[in-house]
């Protein structure tokens, strides 16, 4: 059925993605550990592409508590045969191990950088940008995943980092796409990716809001988000509520997009 679908899409010259702060793998309050039912909750969402956030790529603590935690970093336990392609990139290192933010493809990823924002010393910060081989697309797809900072003046400086990089290094006219976790409730994110990089959210288009993600539970914060270049928005969905504010604080986000080109 997975296959199936998968064929359709691609004839129809469609993409579709997911982003989603995953919570390390825990339940909020970190009262479960869930990366078994977040694998099978994304392989029934199936999307081409998964931006995550909070992926644990080493914990030697939680492998010794929990006889049931994956072997291998998460991103690779989440992608298993779904997504054969996945490039990872940690932000946080501690005495257990380290995790950071992932991309996980159905198409080849071209090259890969994780670049390092961080802001404050206690709040480590990394912008994961992946240049990608899709299908039907004339130019390589460079999808970037975010996790900024809880703090304004830190996310203004990110967002700057992000723009400067994107501008040197992706084509004006290239397919783009930058989803995460912005922790921006007051949407300040809109003037900087909108105006100067030629962006739209998917939710708002231009003028318009992004959706609440957060808690997952019933989301009042708009933090997530997804932002696209060179694309139509088909489709986008905010999946909060059970089963999926039993995996993570965050809603996930999806969208199906038709590229322009």
């Amino acid at each position: 059925m997975l296959r199936n679908n998968r064929q359709s899409l691609m004839t129809a010259n469609t993409l579709h993605i997911a982003t989603y702060n995953i919570h390390k793998g825990f339940s909020q309050f970190n009262q479960r550990m869930m990366v078994h039912e977040l694998r099978e909750r994304l392989r029934q969402l199936a999307p081409d592409i998964v931006f995550l956030q909070e992926v644990q790529g080493l914990h030697l603590g939680h492998a010794e508590r929990h006889v049931d935690w994956p072997d291998e970093p998460q991103h690779e336990f989440l992608a298993d045969a779904m997504w054969q392609n996945t490039a990872y990139g940690h932000n946080v290192i501690h005495d257990h191990g380290h995790h950071g933010n992932a991309i996980l493809s159905r198409f080849p990823i071209l090259t890969t950088h994780n670049q390092d924002v961080t802001r404050l010393r206690f709040e480590r910060r990394g912008l994961l940008h992946c240049a990608i081989d899709v299908a039907g697309l004339a130019q390589p797809l460079h999808c970037v995943c975010v996790h900024l900072s809880l703090f304004g003046r830190s996310r203004r400086k990110q967002m700057e980092a992000l723009a400067e990089r994107l501008e040197q290094w992706v084509p004006h006219d290239a397919p783009l796409i930058i989803a995460g976790d912005f922790n921006d409730w007051r949407n300040r994110a809109d003037n900087l990716l909108i105006d100067r990089l030629g962006l739209i959210e998917v939710f708002g288009g231009v003028a318009g809001r992004p959706p609440k993600s957060f808690p997952s539970a019933l989301p009042v914060l708009r933090l997530d988000r997804i932002y696209v270049r060179g694309f139509s928005i088909e489709h986008a969905e905010v999946h909060y509520g059970p089963p999926w504010s039993h995996i993570s604080d965050h809603a996930a986000l999806s969208a199906h997009l038709t590229a322009d080109q």
